[in-house]
């Protein structure tokens, strides 16, 4: 059993950066291109934080995606969401249940491990290496 989890870990790797790099697009997506609408960002200018944050999300989140620059976009996103933490949501309260800041902490630590991991065996980084 342990042989085949073993086996499957790199795989999983890049499955764990698509999916998070997929749902950090959809924040950038959400943001800046108003898909899906939410009201929130209706009147996002593009100079201010939320709007600086956006284009972090979209470029970062494609980039994570496809696997380019992996170690790179996600030190950056890592530190874009616990910046966003510590600004946003731990004003509110102490505990991140509390204040709202479950996905940011969780964000910050999964990209911070990608900055270590890298982006796995099916990403470009990976097709680069290789040539």
């Amino acid at each position: 059993m342990n042989g085949m989890l073993e086996k499957l870990r790199p795989l999983v790797l890049s499955l764990l950066r698509v999916m998070s790099g997929l749902l950090f697009l959809q924040h950038g997506t959400a943001k800046l291109l108003g898909v899906p609408t939410l009201a929130n960002f209706a009147n996002l200018q593009i100079t201010s934080m939320p709007g600086i944050a956006g284009i972090i999300e979209l470029i970062g989140g494609a980039l994570l995606v496809i696997g380019l620059f992996t170690r790179a976009t996600a030190f950056i996103a890592s530190g874009m969401t616990a910046v966003a933490y510590f600004m946003v949501h731990a004003p509110k309260g102490f505990f991140p249940i509390a204040n709202g800041g479950e996905l940011a902490v969780l964000y910050c630590f999964v990209f911070f491990y990608l900055v270590f991991a890298g982006g796995g065996p099916i990403s470009v980084d990976a097709i680069m290496r290789r040539k």
